[in-house]
């Protein structure tokens, strides 16, 4: 098969554009100086560098992907960012930068980019495996939520099936991302699988909790001090469990206990509607499904087809019929652990 909008040797890519020059050039144009020194960071979505400073002192600058968000959007992330460091969450948050703003503009080579400048921060991942780290991780998300419960996103995305299943799913077939023996199984599939997912929100109700929505171990940095949250590019609004769930792991029993310790934790903080447990499966898979339609977006991006080599081919999409078709009765079965819990 052909890759979705797949990238020739040849072709251009607006972060292409980006080469240490430039980078260096973005930052003294916000009135940051570096002495040469740059490293990139691993990231996909956007481009991060890693700076030092003529002082000595180190940074860190993100490229935001071009035509991804909005001004607005981005600021809305960064004030959140903003409000849970001024109410002593631990988050790493933007740096003002010239004229006190911190989201900056500048062109590379003819492309606009917008940018925004964070201290460096260095730890390591929590270890799950510790009661008392789940706990503190609990007690750390209910602290970010009684921050995001004063008020809601405007212009921030909201996690819903609509916008994480059903776009996406237009998405991967529009750009005739499955091989065409491989469409009408996966179409079925997907659309079984989101049957089943609108009908788990149905049953929970409106969930308007302004979110870190991508919560996974590799956006929190354990301290001595504990944990601290990063990245809050794909903050959302949803289901508070969403900045939960990706701590779970293991058999169903040893997933209630984690549950239990989290929650007890997260309670210290924050109130927890039990019904948002039946959401753990179905937001399972809207995540296997965003991530389909976002790698599908991304390929024409160089670094996609070299990180991720296995995309689009024909094991890929089998195995994605196959697990959307066993996410059925995983999602069943955590409707019937959460209506038993909330009993």
């Amino acid at each position: 098969m052909t890759h979705p909008q797949a990238a020739t040797a040849d072709s251009a890519h607006p972060f292409d554009q980006l080469t240490p020059h430039a980078i260096l050039a973005a930052l003294e144009d916000v009135g940051l100086f570096c002495d040469g020194r740059l490293f990139q960071l691993n990231s996909f979505e956007n481009r991060v560098f890693q700076a030092y400073l003529e002082g000595g002192d180190a940074i860190v600058v993100k490229f935001y992907r071009p035509g991804r968000w909005t001004d607005a959007q981005i600021e809305e992330e960064h004030a959140f960012a903003l409000e849970l460091a001024a109410a002593e969450v631990p988050v790493v948050a933007p740096l003002p930068l010239r004229h006190g703003t911190t989201l900056a503009h500048t062109q590379v080579g003819g492309q606009p980019f917008r940018l925004a400048v964070y201290p460096r921060m260095s730890g390591a991942a929590p270890d799950l495996e510790r009661p008392d780290t789940l706990a503190w991780l609990g007690r750390f998300i209910g602290r970010l939520h009684a921050v995001g419960a004063r008020k809601p996103f405007i212009h921030r995305t909201q996690l819903t099936p609509a916008t994480f299943g059903r776009r996406a799913v237009q998405k991967i077939l529009s750009i005739e991302a499955l091989p065409l023996d491989m469409v009408e199984s996966w179409r079925t599939s997907v659309h079984h699988a989101l049957d089943a997912v609108e009908a788990a929100f149905d049953g929970v109700g409106p969930c308007a909790q302004r979110l870190h929505g991508d919560c996974h171990l590799g956006n929190i940095l354990w301290r001595d001090a504990g944990p601290h949250i990063v990245d809050l590019d794909d903050a959302c609004t949803g289901p508070a469990i969403q900045d939960l769930w990706m701590f779970l792991s293991g058999d169903p029993d040893a997933v209630a206990e984690q549950i239990r310790v989290l929650l007890e934790g997260y309670r210290c903080f924050a109130t927890f509607d039990p019904r948002e447990l039946a959401l753990i499966e179905p937001l399972r898979t809207l995540r296997m499904i965003h991530h389909s339609a976002w790698l599908a977006e991304r390929w024409s991006d160089p670094a996609f087809p070299i990180a991720f080599p296995w995309f689009g081919t024909a094991a890929y999409w089998t195995e994605q019929v196959t697990i959307l078709k066993e996410q059925l009765p995983a999602m069943a079965s955590a409707a019937h652990r959460a209506t038993l819990s909330s009993a």
